[in-house]
């Protein structure tokens, strides 16, 4: 176990690895070129999680630029430009989680004359295939999202129009993934951010999960729920669950989003208590116009349904 991990880069992996090393015993430090941690997800996602791994030693820099990285005393030091705090890190190891290139340059792609992007993906169409013909690009090599499920989904597309005689395409698909932070966070589709700058109206729903009964018995109160829909088609936009089961109960979000249903029918389901995603309903019966909300940040709406007693 590292005396003090040093983690370069506030995002998804640096995260998962900061709070997994912090609760292995090491002392963490996660430095942070943006002004707040994970920069792709709201505002008060963001504020949340940087909250909950504060609690538990975790040391957070952010809005600090990495200039040079060195070795001082058998110690690895970071020098920083920030505004805030020192500007030096010093630490027993390193990790860089700064993001992922595809590792393209060593396949002989120019000799086949398959076509790479600037960033070295291959470029797809929607069906994966390459400039090519009979070349596909499968995984993380396409750019398209570098995720198991996603490399998936992009195997059955593939196989089922080679094979099959299918139209699948890869521009179907909706954005769906998670951070596996304690508490996880489930997303699809839309954040909020991403509504309010397309100026559609939408609409915007909140819970904590302190005030979720399932949450509440097992004693794991971080995060909430938050759902936005389309006001005008009634269908669903995106969600972001925050807490316990985020990822599992997000699939409740998502499967209605392929379904393109309005959200009046989750609205009206019963769902199994207790579990999280009962509370889905209660949220959508509690609906606000996104450009009027007033929790919009790190605010999260208490709901006015209470807690409900687990039945013996």
């Amino acid at each position: 176990v590292p005396p003090h991990l040093v983690v370069l880069g506030g995002s998804y992996i640096g995260l998962e690895f900061g709070q997994m090393y912090r609760r292995f015993g090491s002392r963490v430090t996660i430095v942070e070129h943006g002004p707040r941690l994970l920069p792709r997800e709201d505002e008060d996602v963001s504020q949340a999680i940087a909250d909950f791994l504060r609690r538990e030693g975790v040391e957070i820099r952010t809005a600090a630029k990495c200039l040079r990285v060195s070795r001082e005393n058998g110690q690895i030091a970071l020098q920083l430009s920030c505004e805030q705090g020192s500007p030096e890190v010093v630490g027993s190891h390193l990790l860089v989680a700064t993001g992922r290139r595809p590792n393209t340059d060593d396949l002989g792609l120019d000799r086949a004359g398959v076509k790479l992007d600037p960033r070295s993906y291959i470029e797809v169409n929607d069906e994966l295939s390459s400039s090519v013909p009979g070349i596909w690009a499968l995984g993380d090599c396409n750019g398209h999202r570098a995720f198991t499920h996603t490399a998936w989904n992009d195997y059955e597309i593939v196989a089922a129009n080679l094979l099959d005689g299918g139209k699948r395409r890869v521009i179907d698909r909706l954005p769906a993934y998670a951070l596996y932070t304690d508490p996880p966070l489930g997303r699809a589709g839309m954040t909020e951010a991403e509504a309010r700058r397309t100026g559609r109206r939408a609409l915007v729903g909140r819970i904590a999960m302190e005030d979720v009964s399932r949450a509440f018995e097992k004693g794991e109160t971080e995060g909430f729920m938050k759902v936005l829909v389309d006001a005008e088609t009634q269908q669903f936009l995106g969600a972001s669950f925050l807490g316990t089961s985020g990822d599992e109960a997000i699939h409740c979000i998502l499967d209605a989003m392929y379904a393109k249903a309005p959200y009046t029918v989750l609205q009206r389901a019963v769902h199994i208590h207790p579990t999280i995603a009962e509370y889905i309903p209660v949220i959508l019966g509690d609906l606000v116009p996104l450009e009027s909300s007033p929790d919009y940040g790190l605010g999260i709406a208490r709901s006015p349904m209470p807690v409900l007693p687990a039945l013996k």
